[in-house]
């Protein structure tokens, strides 16, 4: 199939099955999915410039779906959802300027690519280090003292030296069990989350989970739901921008949504059965295979048909 507005050809039915793999993983790790459909879309000969502002177009959709589904569940905190969407919009429409002098200058697929491994070979190993620290922690418990293990014993350690950040406002936030955090803490991890949406696209909710669970502290299924609640807002904002700034390809988005929003409805009904560690030790392969597949097409030039 033809996509004269991106001047690519793929087939559709490649696209239908990457929209329902990313809605399973967006319903169920409370991301957009980024980390597999913007690789899969460069491997497909997708421009990256369009796989920026495409990827986003898909996540809204999606995302509506999977927040619903979590809303029902309990799993959305509205206030802070509100509260990061407000400075993400702002850190979208920085990364997408950044696109478009990248753009002006002919380098827009190789730096963003270069980005995207980085990023995501990051967040996979910081992930899968907190995770084992988690499990040892909890073990070592389980043994001193006779009690269950406590999933997230490393998380809260974390969690809790970024909050001795006391800057006013300090705010709560009942519905994650945070009694006191100050404002600015949430507005940076926003506006941090939203420059790399703009820039890499989706969500960044490979980003803006972890950091809602390492930096603010809010429980894995509780970060899950709102992150996919704000993504609602900003990914629509980042369609938009994207959309003036010619870098969506619609008919992909409409297509890849097709598959997407079946497998975000199964991803949001799994976290039912798993919980804290298990959801993020299940992401940590994830990201990597992202990279493996942007890695592939740079090194050998070739694209997937």
């Amino acid at each position: 199939m033809d996509f004269l507005i991106s001047g690519t050809h793929i087939n559709p039915v490649y696209l239908i099955v990457i929209g329902f793999i990313v809605g399973i993983c967006g319903g169920f790790f409370g991301v957009g999915g980024s980390f597999l459909a913007g690789p899969a879309l460069f491997a497909f000969g997708v421009p990256m410039n369009f796989v920026v502002g495409t990827d986003l177009a898909h996540i809204v959709g999606k995302s509506i779906v999977a927040a619903k589904k979590h809303r029902v569940l309990g799993n959305v905190d509205i206030k802070l959802g509100l509260i990061m969407a407000a400075a993400t919009v702002f850190g979208v429409e920085t990364g997408a300027q950044i696109i478009q002098q990248l753009k002006r200058h002919n380098n827009v697929d190789l730096v963003v690519a270069i980005a995207f491994v980085i990023v995501l070979i990051g967040i996979s190993s910081f992930i899968a280090w907190e995770c084992w620290q988690t499990l040892k922690m909890g073990k070592k418990e389980s043994t001193a003292k006779g009690k269950p293990r406590r999933d997230h014993s490393a998380i809260a350690y974390i969690a809790k030296n970024f909050q001795r950040f006391h800057l006013p406002p300090m705010i709560s936030l009942p519905s994650s069990g945070i009694k006191q955090i100050s404002l600015w803490t949430i507005l940076i991890v926003s506006y941090i989350g939203g420059v790399f949406s703009g820039f890499l696209g989706g969500g960044a909710g490979y980003i803006r989970m972890p950091a809602m669970v390492y930096i603010l502290g809010v429980p894995t299924h509780i970060a899950v739901g709102t992150d996919l609640f704000e993504v609602m807002i900003s990914a629509s904002y980042g369609t938009f921008t994207h959309a003036l700034k010619g870098n969506v390809d619609i008919l992909i988005a409409l297509v890849m949504h097709t598959g997407a929003a079946i497998g975000a409805q199964i991803g949001a009904t799994l976290t039912q059965y798993f919980h804290g560690v298990r959801i993020r030790l299940a992401f940590v392969p994830l990201p990597l295979l992202g990279a493996g597949l942007i890695i592939y097409s740079l090194i050998t030039g070739h694209h997937f048909k």
